[in-house]
């Protein structure tokens, strides 16, 4: 190995040594910047840089896929959004290159005013065709489509019903828009009902994930447009997690049930899990639409999304249209190795797609195992609180098409190795 893989790899693997010093105290008074709500993350960040098990921000120095290299290794990759395997892919990256060459490495402005190049306006038709809707605007992001479509529509007047589990960008573009939010029970339409039955407003919005970003599992979609009718609201589905993964074409959430798309009103997604670029986008009405340009915020007041990424989404929906057999492997992997993993006695949840997780209740159990899992060459992602429940700490496994049988079998072969090690890690004391 170079010395300058050597200095990066010393580098990756110490990167708060320096902060998270023994005997190192913090005040956290409400006077401070940084206030008591540190101190949770702190402490656990603490703990796990002594202990060499950081599990974040592992810096890879190659693009990523089934395999990735990282601190000077190679790694299995079992947390990388890429469902479809098109990270990589030549055609995609033709696409942008040739976009750099001719519109340049960025727009020099915001969609509403000089930003917008002819790139945006075909993305955004060949969203809307895909996705079967009248019109679609797209993003800088995911989370800035969340927010910027909801702030856009709802005021104080207003209110929504959303998944306990869904998405946290949904929740905070609630909060900026200053709308009332009422959160039902995840997946349960009585909970709905009732929550609709009580209190009043101009409207009621109500909110979904197609898939949970966290759990793997999917929306009751045909319950939620029936009850949508049934109460007069409107309906809104995030298919981030959807888009390339449910339905035979990976339309999402609707192909997968076989609902009109119309029968929602708001449909928003990534261009950056599947579709492997960067971005988001809201499926609408043409009168939505043209509102939205002229009213919502990060439409107004961010920069435009790339000419690569446009180049790099408008080439990956093309492949996905005429190549769906991903979404197939994509399914059958899932099904491989989620499988495997209940019958290693794993708990995986209610997953039901790419999504899965390895549910071990404590933010050291999965911190730890994550560890013994890099020891063997895999990188598995831990979610630990506030981003799950407390005491629903989990690995996320995502599995992709790019993953070989034997690949995904070799990954449970390191769980059964560690099987008795997870269940000693999930007795682990969090005092």
């Amino acid at each position: 190995m170079s010395q300058q893989n050597n200095e990066e790899v010393a580098y990756a693997r110490d990167y708060f040594k320096c902060f998270f010093t023994a005997g190192k105290k913090w005040a956290y008074q409400k006077t401070s910047l940084i206030d008591a709500r540190a101190r949770r993350i702190f402490d656990l960040m603490a703990r796990a840089c002594e202990a060499g098990v950081y599990p974040y921000q592992i810096a890879l120095s190659g693009r990523s896929g089934p395999f990735v290299q990282a601190e000077g290794r190679d790694f299995m990759m079992l947390s990388s959004y890429d469902y479809l395997g098109l990270i990589g892919d030549r055609r995609i990256d033709d696409a942008s290159i040739e976009a750099v060459r001719k519109y340049g490495t960025g727009t020099g402005g915001v969609r509403l005013l000089t930003g917008t190049i002819d790139l945006h306006r075909r993305l955004e038709a060949e969203i809307a065709a895909f996705k079967g809707m009248p019109q679609a605007i797209t993003f800088s992001s995911g989370y800035l489509a969340n927010v910027g479509v909801l702030t856009a529509l709802l005021s104080s007047q207003d209110r929504v019903m959303m998944d306990s589990l869904s998405h946290r960008s949904l929740l905070d573009a609630c909060r900026m828009a200053g709308v009332e939010v009422v959160r039902f029970q995840h997946n349960d339409m009585d909970s709905l009902r009732r929550e609709l039955k009580s209190g009043s407003a101009h409207r009621t919005l109500i909110i979904a994930d197609g898939v949970f970003s966290m759990d793997g599992d999917i929306c009751r979609l045909p319950d939620l447009v029936a009850i949508k009718k049934e109460f007069g609201c409107y309906l809104m589905i995030d298919e981030a997690h959807a888009t390339g993964v449910l339905g035979a074409g990976g339309r999402g959430t609707d192909e997968h049930f076989g609902v009109r798309t119309e029968e929602v009103d708001i449909w928003t997604g990534s261009l950056a899990k599947a579709i492997p670029s960067n971005g988001g986008f809201a499926a609408i009405s043409e009168e939505v639409g043209v509102y939205l340009q002229h009213a919502a915020a990060p439409f107004i007041f961010s920069a435009a999304l790339c000419p690569a990424a446009v180049a790099a989404a408008r080439e990956a929906i093309g492949i996905l249209k005429s190549e769906p057999e991903r979404v197939t492997r994509v399914r059958e992997n899932a099904c491989f190795l989620r499988e495997g993993l209940r019958d290693l006695g794993y708990d995986v949840g209610n997953s039901e797609t790419a999504i899965i997780p390895v549910i071990l209740r404590r933010d050291e159990a999965a911190a730890l195992f994550a560890a013994r899992l890099r020891e063997r060459g895999i990188l598995a992602a831990p979610v630990l609180f506030p981003a799950v429940a407390q005491g629903a700490a989990r690995l996320r496994l995502c599995v992709t098409a790019a993953h070989s049988r034997d690949q995904l079998q070799s990954a449970l072969d390191a769980f059964r190795e560690l099987r008795g090690e997870c269940a000693a890690l999930m007795g682990v004391s969090q005092g």
